[in-house]
């Protein structure tokens, strides 16, 4: 059963980010891309108060590179659709489970990212998640 609402057209649109974000990173690092973003549309807090639909956590000014180069406006493929079901319909794995954040550094992972904590590193992405002070809503969500 979904956990947000999704068109589509919206999964299209997710299963599009989830390849242009982590397609290096494999369905794993991928997956990680998606529970980022479902934790977004999920959480209601700090960067992402208001953010309620996948095109709006997609779109959201300065998120996601990807949406600025064209690899991103390419059509989604079903390899990556089913991804984006999986991970609406609320599967998650550690350490994008509870993150908002994640990036790739040239190097090691700082302890911190935006005051967020280190949560752990899949391959070449370094995942944050805030703390419960900060965010307790995206530790309740599931």
């Amino acid at each position: 059963m979904a956990v947000v609402k999704a068109t589509n057209s919206d999964i299209n649109l997710l299963a599009r980010l989830l390849r242009a974000e982590a397609e290096g990173e494999g369905k794993q690092g991928m997956l990680m891309v998606g529970n980022v973003g479902i934790n977004r549309i999920r959480a209601n807090c700090s960067d992402f108060r208001g953010i309620r639909t996948i095109p709006q956590m997609i779109f959201q000014p300065h998120a996601f590179e990807a949406t600025i180069k064209g690899y991103f406006y390419q059509r989604a493929r079903e390899s990556e659709r089913r991804l984006a079901r999986r991970v609406i319909n609320g599967e998650r794995y550690w350490p994008a489970k509870f993150s908002l954040w994640y990036f790739k550094p040239p190097g090691s992972c700082p302890p911190q990212w935006y005051n967020q904590p280190h949560a752990g590193r899949y391959k070449a992405h370094c995942f944050y998640q805030p703390t419960g002070e900060t965010c307790e809503n995206v530790y309740n969500i599931f």
